[in-house]
């Protein structure tokens, strides 16, 4: 991890006070009252990427399907195959197909 991150207790501080919600309630309250709607939508949007990157659909089917950029769905990418394991350990312990991907407009594209 990057060494101002490391150093940031107030970040680290964040970091155990989520690891202290005890299921998805917990989590979705705490994260709802942390973040706008906006910074959700997008924390979401980045995990819903992430799942097909490591299904890997093309990207261009991705930015079909989500709307993404191409360039945010690359950086995602990045972060997948090259970054600290956290997606890694979320793909693997949710299975990386778990969550219906979703188009433009909301609808499910996958039972």
């Amino acid at each position: 991890m990057e060494e101002a991150l490391e150093q940031n207790r107030a970040l680290w501080n964040l970091f155990e006070a989520a690891a202290c919600l005890k299921d998805r309630e917990e989590c979705a309250r705490f994260f709802r009252d942390l973040c706008t709607l906006g910074e959700l939508e997008a924390m979401a949007e980045r995990w819903e990427v992430a799942q097909m990157v490591a299904q890997e659909i093309p990207y261009r089917k991705i930015h079909e399907l989500t709307g993404v950029s191409s360039a945010t769905i690359t950086r995602i990418a990045h972060w997948v195959n090259h970054g600290e394991g956290g997606y890694q350990l979320m793909l693997k312990r949710r299975g990386a197909g778990s969550v219906p991907a979703r188009q433009k407009k909301g609808k499910s594209v996958w039972a």
